[in-house]
């Protein structure tokens, strides 16, 4: 019964624990050149405006970041690609910008 009492505390703390580093990974890891991702630019966009068909879904992109970097706007990327799931993006996957 003691060790019940001293497991179930032990238990929680860990799953907090593996609760922030999957939060921090998702939110503030690194990209693919090393710099931090986030807010406030620091990285050279790879395509401000972009006469390019595709755009091939990166590790860590989301549909606001390819908008961002692509200069298409979140619904229009949302209209063109109607089977595409934003909240499953899959790297390598290809994104149509036009």
């Amino acid at each position: 019964m003691k060790g019940a009492r001293l497991l179930a505390p032990i238990a929680v703390i860990a799953l907090a624990a593996v609760v922030i580093a999957v939060l921090a990974g998702s939110l503030g890891g690194t990209d693919s050149d090393g710099g931090k991702r986030g807010k406030g630019g620091g990285g050279k966009a790879k395509t401000e405006r972009t006469d390019e068909k595709f755009y091939t879904v990166e590790p860590g992109d989301s549909l606001t970041s390819i908008s961002n970097k692509t200069g298409v706007g979140v619904n229009k990327l949302s209209q063109l690609n109607p089977e595409l799931d934003p909240q499953a993006l899959i790297s390598g996957q290809r994104v149509k910008l036009r």
